[in-house]
This record gives C-alpha cells, structure tokens and sequence, in this order.
C-alpha cells in the first residue's frame, strides 16, 4: 500500500483529491495525512514518511518549494496540483516535473496516480526538483532538465547553441558538442526557452543569438562553431530584429 500525503491551502481540494483516491486507488493508495502550510507539511513529511505526495504550490505561509528544499531525503515521488499560475508550470516543465492543473481533471489525475504508481522512485528527484525551485525564486542562472528514455541531463539554458526538429523528435545541441534527442517537438521546446534568447530562423530550428557570428545572404545563420543553420525566406526579417 502506498502513503501518500495531500498539503494544499484549499479544504475543498484536499477533500477532492482524498474523494478521487478512495474511490479509485482505495486498494493501492492511503491518504495518512494533509496539511495546508510549508511548517505542517514539513513536519507531515517527516512523521509519516510518505511514498507520494500531492503538493500545491502556494500554501498559506508560501510556497512548497519550501518544504522541498528543507527536506534532507526524498524518498517519494510528487504529484504537483497548481492553479494558472505561469510561472509555477513552467518552473514544473523546466524540471520535467509531473503536474495536474486546478480545476482538477478525473482522467488526468487517475493518468497521473497510475503512472506514480507504476514507476520507480527517481534518483535524480532532487536535483530536477532544485532545477524548478531556482527558477521560480529568480535565479541568474537558468537550468533546463532534458528527459531522455534513460536519463535526466541537467543543462544551463546559456549552453544550449541550438535546437532541431524533425517531426516529433528534437535535438538539443550544446556548446560541449552535446547531442540530446528528445520525444519533444519544437513548439514544446519553445515553451522550455527564454523568447528574448532564443530565435525561430526557420520550422525546424530554433538558435541562441549568441552564438549567431554571421547571417549570410544566401539564407543561412553561421554560429561560432561554424555550424550552419537555414533561416527561411519569411523568417529573415524577424531574424534580423532579434539580432540587432
């Protein structure tokens, strides 16, 4: 039987997810606990050592990015629960988190109990979890977490040089000579990037300004590495402004 523990400010939430377990999970999951505070949940986690949280991400006294970054193990797995707050998704994206959207979905959260139940613990949890924490409190420093079939890579969006796609697959190409392949397409990936950095040239690249050393007249971006990329005829102007 898996504990699972629900720290969210709403009651009716709480109530809800608690409802949506004992009428699906009731013979796979237990709730044995909730909270609606970073302190509570803090000493929740602690007590009761739980397999899997349901974590919202602004509690009545901040936010549960708190509790995780004070927590020395992590011997669970988390399901975020969060309202439109934009940067609090892609703080969850940049780190490959899962999460369910306020007013919560019946099939989206069996689809993402299920899959917690299902996989194994990560080890990487952590790391990708600090990646989403840094970022929603404003750090300098950008990280992108790349999730591959097997393994988690850990990027600063400044290391990234560009991105191709081909139908539903993107690669990610780094500074280091890097080559990360994705289940991704390029309009997902345009989500996971700062707009003012990174340009659309062309329907299957996306480039880092900044390692933009020439545009050529023939209709190709030249990068510092030499690397050359397409910028499409209806492009070419939009290229040029981002440039300048």
């Amino acid at each position: 039987m898996i504990k699972a523990v629900i720290i969210d400010d709403e009651i009716r939430f709480r109530n809800s997810i608690r409802k949506k377990i004992e009428t699906g999970f009731s013979n796979e999951v237990i709730v044995v606990g909730e909270s609606e505070s970073v302190k509570g949940g803090i000493a929740l986690i602690e007590n009761t050592q739980p397999d899997l949280l349901f974590l919202d991400i602004e509690l009545t006294d901040g936010y549960s990015f708190e509790i995780l970054n004070q927590l020395k193990a992590y011997n669970f797995k988390i399901i975020f629960i969060t309202g439109f707050n934009h940067l609090a998704i892609e703080a969850i994206k940049l780190g490959a988190l899962d999460y369910i959207l306020k007013p919560i979905d019946d099939d989206e959260f069996c689809g993402a109990v299920e899959k917690a139940i299902a996989s194994d613990k990560n080890e990487s949890l952590q790391k990708l979890i600090q990646v989403s924490s840094d970022f929603f409190n404003g750090s300098k420093i950008k990280r992108i977490v790349l999730k591959t079939s097997n393994a988690h890579h850990i990027i600063n969006e400044d290391d990234l040089m560009y991105c191709k796609s081909e139908g539903n697959y993107t690669t990610f190409f780094t500074k280091n000579n890097e080559k990360i392949l994705l289940t991704k397409t390029l309009k997902s990936t345009e989500e996971l990037l700062t707009e003012s950095i990174f340009i659309k040239c062309h329907q299957s690249y996306l480039v880092n300004k900044f390692y933009v050393s020439k545009i050529l007249s023939d209709g190709y971006i030249i990068l510092n590495n030499k690397t050359k990329i397409p910028v499409s005829s209806r492009r070419k102007e939009h290229v040029l402004h981002k440039l300048s």
